[in-house]
């Protein structure tokens, strides 16, 4: 067993031998079809911040999982990615046992004596990202090897130490993930809204039905657009009531044909390449790599760096005269961003009210900027994250290797979509405004979070901060 000191004087051990086995190992390399009734297996997709994402798994035949009983889960170990997003910790939760895991995934059984929380804190340190990131291989997707992912350095300090350390850090990453789990409950709305307007188009159809019965086809949008009876539009405020009203009135009570099928009558069909100011691809993989990396600078988007919609931190950077090089994969604050090699579909909005002024998209996705004169960029991110954008996103994906968008930037240009009049368009960016006024100010609170927990771990783990001074649940707004 290989022990030796940290900083503090406290010991270290290779992440090897704080496992229960004595070995780590990486999950089923063919898993196959989906398939109904099947094992379900955790892949890199299912990662989300430290979380477990169960909504969108794969299956796997029994026979198949069958000869990889070596990494059937049970509860309680950590997974780490392995390819693609590398560097990604999460802890198995109980209700998750009889599942398995995909070739992309490590899986570690915490010792009795080393906490799965604490090997998930230390592998999220920055030595342990340094240690990975330097022997990563990235010939074609960033991927780890086990035999170093296997001599990650872990400190051990006494019990009494590590349960404090935990403490804190779980504190901090609690708060983190309520507002993530916020974040996604509006995030949900906004796409509600999305649908019932520009896909489902209930407001239009409720005006219709409203005509044919006889009935009120401005309160019946009221209706569609608010979800309140009639009884409660009543009892609306009357500013509400007329803000709610003015809206309904801005749709149409006709649907016309169109190369689209039906429409809003006055609602035009487009292709994205007709909206846009710019569809842009990343640089080739040999533009952005280790050697360009600096400790501050431009942040650049990766596959990792897009969840839930949303850009998130955790990037690597590049120096201001390399980002200038790299003019044409610039990307600024209301640009989105899709990934179009590897994991497919993600696609994330850069918040107008960024940290960043700008940034670098890295070689496995592509940017897009809206003409905000004829379009929004919020509708358009809405539309290519909505069921029928991503189906058709996806409709020109080549299997052959890694997956990938063919020819990308074409197909993402010829994209069919509806255009609403400018004054629905308007209506539906005020009416997010609440939302995503609230979305940037969870955002922002997680930052900070993040920063500070981000500055306390290593002072922590090395021993330069006691913890006998600290709260071991500090108050954080």
């Amino acid at each position: 067993m290989a022990s030796n000191q940290s900083v503090a004087g406290w010991p270290t051990r290779h992440l090897v031998d704080c496992t229960s086995d004595g070995n780590i190992s990486y999950g089923i390399v063919q898993p196959g079809q989906h398939t109904e009734g099947g094992i379900p297996i955790i892949r890199v997709n299912n990662f989300k911040n430290g979380v477990l994402d169960d909504s969108d798994v794969l299956r796997v035949s029994e026979s198949i999982e069958e000869n990889y009983r070596r990494t059937r889960l049970q509860g309680g170990e950590v997974l780490l990615t392995l390819v693609g997003s590398v560097g990604q910790t999460a802890i198995v939760s109980d209700d998750l046992a009889g599942w398995n895991v995909a070739r992309a995934i490590a899986v570690i059984r915490p010792s009795k004596e080393v906490s799965a929380k604490w090997l998930s804190i230390c592998l999220q340190s920055a030595e342990a990202r340094h240690f990975l990131d330097g022997r990563a291989n990235t010939t074609v997707q960033k991927t780890l090897n086990l035999g170093d992912v296997k001599r990650v350095p872990i400190p051990i300090p006494p019990k009494e130490i590590r349960c404090r350390i935990e403490s804190m850090i779980t504190s901090i990453d609690e708060k983190i993930d309520l507002n993530r789990r916020i974040s996604q409950t509006l995030e949900a709305m906004a796409q509600a809204i999305f649908k019932s307007w520009f896909v489902d188009f209930d407001p239009v159809k409720a005006k219709i039905a409203a005509i044919q019965e006889g009935r009120d086809p401005l309160r019946a949008a009221m209706t569609a657009i608010s979800g309140k009876c009639d009884t409660e539009l009543d009892t609306l405020p009357p500013e509400q009531h007329e803000k709610l009203a003015a809206t309904a009135a801005l749709f149409p009570d006709e649907m016309e044909d169109s190369e689209l099928g039906r429409v809003p009558s006055g609602w035009a069909a487009s292709r994205i390449g007709e909206i846009t100011s710019r569809v842009a691809m990343g640089p080739f993989g040999s533009d952005i790599k280790k050697d360009n990396f600096v400790e501050s600078g431009v942040p650049v988007i990766r596959g990792g760096n897009l969840t839930d919609g949303l850009i998130e931190r955790n990037y690597v950077f590049i120096s201001e005269s390399k980002a200038d090089e790299l003019k044409n994969a610039n990307a600024f604050p209301g640009d989105i961003v899709i990934t179009h090699r590897g994991t497919l579909g993600q696609v994330g909005l850069i918040p107008q009210r960024s940290k960043f002024p700008r940034y670098v998209v890295s070689q496995s996705q592509m940017l897009i900027s809206a003409d905000c004169e004829r379009m929004s960029s919020r509708y358009l991110f809405e539309f290519l994250r909505s069921d029928i954008g991503k189906q058709l996103l996806l409709s020109n994906t080549s299997q052959v290797g890694v997956p990938a968008i063919a020819r990308p930037t074409s197909s993402v240009k010829t994209l069919p979509l509806i255009i609403p009049k400018k004054t629905v368009l308007d209506a539906y960016e005020k009416t997010l405004q609440p939302l995503l006024l609230e979305l940037t100010q969870l955002r922002m609170a997680s930052e900070l979070l993040a920063e500070l927990r981000d500055v306390l771990l290593p002072k922590l783990l090395s021993g330069e901060l006691a913890v006998s001074g600290l709260s071991e649940n500090p108050e954080i707004a």
